[in-house]
């Protein structure tokens, strides 16, 4: 790569890295905001950035809202803060009703507007999950045949749009479960299929051929330079026919080198990459360490979809969220335990990197890629940490129980050690980005 496209690759990079963080944060900060003021709690600034102010306003509720230099975090500084995080109180004018004030507002009033920042994280990715599922809709049951991906000649097929497909091979075919795993891999399947009303048998090639559907971002794949829609015709010089012969090579190799071969768009390229070990949740839970290359396959045709509804996609997209929230609580235990590597543990310049790769997977891959960081987010504020939205929950809780606030000089303390360990976490998640897990 030259300089002047290495140059462009980084800053488109670092732009979709910014669109990223700045809808998050923005969304974060509006939850603070928002819930504060129907709460009573004037907000006196809602900033998106730090530092230097590009541009401001005040609206007739007296709050000024900016953006300044540095995209990469934002806060709401409300009436009688001392500070962006909230901690600690300044005087107000006497004229002010303290219940207007962050400090001098209800118990509830304060927990509810602190809450709000990561609610509003979880409420847009499940928006986004939900609205994903919308989109895109649900394959039909029966499966219809609707287009054939852009495939080398070998993996044509005779099927035409509309073709309902019965089965292949011995194997029902299925929009919950094709059961292809049971499918001998061989050149050419027999499908059966329903057209124009009549039952008949069609050839084409293996119903999951080794053709790249997604590539995950900062892997062994994605760093080779290997693209949604490539297709692996060989490895280490041995044709290929399915996407599990993929599978079983990068077993067989225990993270040494492979040569692909790959058809990209009529062209041949070849590729050599390592597989990378790496720690997979599992569905009863916990982690299974394994050799991947960071590709997913799917079958060799786009099928025909059906609408899904508002509340089956919203209660999908819910069960999206709680399944995150809880394998990222896995991930950071299993971590900390020594379960599994400390690499699973990423930096900015590793989401930068990935924001970068599903935007150029296009729009609803990098519009997903915000639902799930956008959970992630909502779910590192909630940590009891001082200095984060859980640290401050905490201080509410301990005055809930105790009839009292803690001790200021305690909470500046505490607030201390909470950005001492919030630093020493983003040091060593950008040294696994840079040096340690590159």
């Amino acid at each position: 790569m030259d300089f002047t496209a290495m140059l462009g690759n980084t800053a488109f990079i670092i732009a979709a890295f910014i669109v990223v963080i700045s809808i998050i944060v923005a969304i974060h900060e509006y939850g603070h905001y928002i819930v504060g003021r129907w709460c009573g709690i004037h907000a006196e600034t809602f900033s998106i950035g730090f530092g230097k102010v590009l541009f401001s306003r005040v609206d007739k509720r007296g709050t000024r809202w900016q953006v300044a230099a540095l995209p990469f975090g934002g806060y709401v500084k409300f009436l009688g803060d001392a500070n962006a995080a909230s901690y600690g109180s300044e005087e107000v004018a006497p004229e002010v009703n303290p219940r207007n004030t962050m400090h001098g507002a209800p118990l509830w009033a304060r927990a509810a507007t602190i809450i709000a920042g990561p609610l509003f994280n979880f409420i847009l990715a499940i928006a986004i999950f939900a609205g994903t599922l919308m989109y895109q809709g649900r394959p039909s049951d029966p499966v219809v045949f609707e287009a054939e991906y852009n495939l080398p000649p070998q993996f044509q097929s005779e099927l035409q749009p509309g073709d309902q497909i019965i089965a292949a091979g011995d194997i029902v075919f299925g929009a919950e479960d094709a059961g292809v795993d049971e499918l001998p891999v061989t050149d050419r399947v027999d499908y059966t299929v329903v057209r124009d009303g009549e039952e008949i048998v069609v050839q084409g090639p293996y119903p999951v051929p080794p053709r790249l559907a997604g590539v995950n971002p900062r892997s062994a794949a994605d760093d080779a330079g290997m693209k949604v829609d490539d297709v692996i015709t060989a490895i280490n010089g041995e044709e290929i026919r399915a996407f599990a012969d993929i599978v079983t090579y990068v077993n067989a190799a225990d993270g040494d080198a492979l040569d692909l071969t790959v058809w990209r768009d009529g062209e041949t390229i070849d590729i050599s990459l390592a597989p990378r070990r790496s720690d997979l949740p599992l569905a009863e839970g916990g982690f299974e360490t394994r050799w991947l290359i960071g590709i997913s396959g799917t079958e060799f045709f786009q099928a025909a979809r059906e609408p899904i509804g508002l509340w089956d996609a919203i209660v999908s997209g819910t069960q999206e969220l709680w399944w995150r929230i809880t394998t990222n609580l896995s991930g950071l235990w299993h971590v900390f335990s020594g379960s599994i590597s400390t690499c699973n543990i990423s930096g900015p310049v590793a989401i930068a990197q990935a924001s970068g790769t599903m935007a150029e997977q296009g729009p609803a891959n990098y519009i997903l890629f915000i639902g799930v960081l956008s959970a992630a987010v909502g779910l590192l504020n909630l940590l009891p940490i001082p200095i984060l939205d859980g640290g401050h929950l905490v201080f509410h809780a301990y005055e809930a129980v105790f009839r009292r606030k803690p001790n200021d000089k305690v909470m500046q303390g505490l607030m201390v050690v909470g950005i001492s360990m919030i630093a020493t976490l983003m040091i060593f998640a950008l040294l696994n980005d840079t040096i340690l897990c590159p």
